[in-house]
């Protein structure tokens, strides 16, 4: 059974942790060095432990600390400064220890960024941040994951309304930018299944949106598109830029994050309750 982690997730920073059987990998590694690695010790992993460091990009937000873990294996769509790395390509599996990982190209204002799904052969997961938006054929390899990590960046209203430069606004609005909610929603409308225990939104933005907006609309989009698909057991959460949400390394459930809802099939209501 696979165990994970977000750890950062943000503007500020991202990285994420999954175990699959004998692996142990890291999703980019932004944020600090004194947070990264004060995670990692909660978590009981020492950086040695793990089996190899993934990238899906080269804003400084994923790599800030890939020096850090320079001497483990590292894989990434691009080149980066002083590291060597084995260079991934999209709908390229690759394996590493217990773990098969497809690479998706995604659409970003930084060169061949990409996403990840990652099977142990009994669970999928998908990890997908940083795109404007998600490739509809690939959509059927996203089915069935019984764990999904989407970005869910920004409110459109609330985006336009910032002071943010003009330029700025579009470029993060643009098909080279970042999912907004309603995007978001609407994936994951497409691929969830009862087999879907968990949903984490991620790389919310801290100006141009908030965790109970990214949540609201995806809560209400799953309830009116595929209400009848969704395990009575899923938990959907909202991340924060710093701070953990995880399955297992010590927690037998999933650990929501200070925000999450899960659906209550029960009431006859169109509403997800929060926990």
């Amino acid at each position: 059974m696979m165990e994970f982690a977000l750890l950062a997730s943000g503007s500020k920073g991202n990285s994420f942790v999954v175990r699959a059987g004998t692996g142990l990998i890291m999703i980019d590694c932004g944020t600090t060095k004194k947070y990264l690695m004060n995670c990692l010790g909660q978590l009981g992993i020492h950086r040695d432990d793990l089996d190899a460091v993934l990238i899906t990009h080269d804003h400084s937000d994923h790599i800030a600390q890939i020096r850090v873990f320079a001497d483990l294996p590292v894989y990434a769509p691009v080149e980066i400064d002083g590291i060597e790395s084995f260079h991934v390509q999209p709908m390229r599996p690759f394996v590493i220890e217990t773990m098969k990982i497809t690479p998706l190209a995604l659409s970003h204002d930084a060169p061949d960024t990409v996403g990840y799904v990652i099977e142990n052969g009994i669970e999928k997961l998908v990890y997908i941040t940083d795109t404007g938006y998600v490739n509809q054929n690939y959509l059927p390899l996203l089915k069935d994951a019984d764990y999904i990590v989407m970005e869910s960046n920004h409110d459109v209203a609330m985006l336009m309304a910032t002071r943010r430069p003009q330029f700025l606004k579009y470029r993060i609005y643009s098909d080279q930018g970042h999912l907004c909610n309603e995007d978001c929603a609407d994936v994951l409308s497409r691929v969830i299944t009862p087999k879907t225990k968990a949903v984490i939104l991620a790389h919310i933005s801290q100006e141009a949106n908030t965790r109970e907006k990214a949540l609201e609309t995806t809560v209400r989009v799953l309830n009116e598109q595929c209400r009848d698909r969704l395990n009575e057991h899923l938990i959907i959460s909202a991340a924060g830029q710093h701070e953990m949400i995880r399955k297992g390394f010590g927690y037998e459930k999933m650990d929501p994050g200070s925000v999450s809802c899960a659906p209550c099939l029960e009431c006859g209501t169109d509403l997800f309750h929060l926990q």
